[in-house]
């Protein structure tokens, strides 16, 4: 019998750090089953009409993980591996998301199988009006709410937007989030998530006694997340060695490392669309181009993985540098609960993805507000009240966790469950 080694799933992952939680909440065996589980799920075919005149056919998804606290939420992600399991890992954990920020909306997400990289505009227009009409039943402002995710944007949201108004025969702008401002969009929602990440770890760093000018950070990813959690942490002080990325000319990924710390602007300026660094004119630039996954060898303080599903894992998690003393989890699910574990015996503080990256959300939120009031906030109001709902949330994840001795993850999940166990209890469900 040969030891070959199960594939990455990231629903199990989801369902396993759920039944980790419930024993800890001592659920009952019919919350448990209603909990473990999406509520609704939707798999469909997407017949496109490509620019040659052939018709291929993609496949599309919808799972709405639980709506007991308001309507599902959760963005739609165009990615080559998109899975049904990834979509419901995603949608379990945007519940959990949205409960412990205590915004009123539940866990919903999407995903397309396909390459934006390969498609034309006029293609991927017809991607996301073809998505929407496959689901149009089952979404809409009170119901079921997108938003932008891995390799979407703003104009992808429009495009489905236009074609639920068209269909619906009206104007519902708070239908979608992630617009553009000036179509609904809000000002600061495209810094929110990035900006949310550093907000917990510039709490999470007061209580450690640590300033951010005395610390250095390494990052994966170089999407709209880490950007612009790079941005804000540069501003309180820090300094950024390290990059990593996927490079969609080699389809290979790269760190990029600079010893005085990166430039912003200048990564920016070798960036595509997709967040991909170009390798060439990196190395022209100084930067020394090392493997992917060296992001997390580097002599750091912070570990910022914001990319994809789990990246720290059992086989990578010896690569961490014995200097790093805290992950801030940019990405959905990046941390396997094996690597969990080793992290928690080396002391490492890790910031939770679902409370550290839910700035999008609740900027999301933010955005349906001012949408359904036709009242729009300036880019101050709107961060001024991420920041405050941000901190909220870390101080009760922290203040449990001290108080009980439980992982920041746990202490985020206790808080999450008990939640959205409570509001199905309220509605007679359970």
């Amino acid at each position: 019998m040969t030891d070959k080694k199960r594939p990455y799933n990231s629903f199990e992952m989801a369902q396993q750090q759920f039944d980790r939680t419930a024993d800890l909440l001592e659920l009952d065996e019919p919350v448990r089953d209603l909990l473990r589980q999406p509520l609704r799920e939707y798999a469909f075919a997407i017949p496109v009409q490509m620019d040659d005149g052939t018709t291929r056919i993609f496949r599309g998804f919808r799972v709405q993980h639980n709506d007991a606290r308001g309507p599902g939420k959760g963005g739609i992600r165009f990615h080559p591996h998109e899975s049904l399991d990834t979509v419901r890992a995603l949608a379990t954990w945007m519940t959990w998301k949205c409960a412990v920020v205590d915004i009123p909306l539940g866990g919903a997400k999407g995903g397309v199988i396909c390459d934006p990289h390969d498609l034309s505009r006029r293609e991927q227009e017809r991607i996301c009006r073809g998505w929407l009409r496959q689901v149009v039943r089952n979404v809409g402002p009170v119901r079921d709410v997108p938003a932008p995710d891995v390799m979407t944007s703003g104009q992808h949201m429009l495009w489905i937007l236009d074609e639920y108004e068209a269909i619906k025969g009206g104007h519902y702008p708070g239908f979608i989030t992630g617009k553009p401002v000036g179509m609904g969009g809000s000002l600061g929602r495209k810094e929110a998530t990035g900006y949310g990440v550093v907000f917990t770890l510039r709490e999470l760093l007061k209580e450690l006694g640590m300033q951010a000018k005395d610390t250095k950070a390494s990052v994966q990813g170089f999407g709209n997340v880490a950007q612009y959690a790079i941005e804000l942490y540069q501003q309180l002080g820090g300094t950024v060695t390290c990059v990593s990325c996927w490079d969609q000319k080699d389809r290979a990924s790269y760190a990029y490392r600079k010893a005085g710390g990166v430039n912003l602007d200048e990564l920016r300026g070798m960036a595509d669309a997709f967040g991909g660094i170009d390798r060439e004119k990196a190395k022209a630039a100084g930067y020394e181009v090392l493997d992917g996954d060296d992001w997390l060898a580097q002599e750091v303080d912070i570990l910022i993985p914001a990319a994809l599903e789990n990246q720290i894992n059992a086989d990578t998690v010896g690569k961490i540098h014995e200097g790093v003393k805290i992950i801030a989890e940019g990405a959905n699910g990046p941390t396997s609960p094996e690597a969990d574990e080793v992290l928690a015996a080396r002391g490492i503080q890790v910031i939770p993805d679902f409370l550290a990256n839910a700035g999008g959300v609740t900027c999301s939120y933010f955005e349906q507000v001012q949408c359904n009031m036709n009242y729009y906030w300036t880019r101050d109001e709107v961060l001024g009240k991420l920041d405050l709902k941000m901190t909220e949330a870390f101080i009760a994840v922290s203040d449990l966790a001290k108080a009980k001795k439980l992982t920041m993850r746990d202490a985020a999940y206790v808080i999450a469950v008990d939640r959205v166990v409570q509001a199905c209890r309220d509605r007679g469900w359970i």
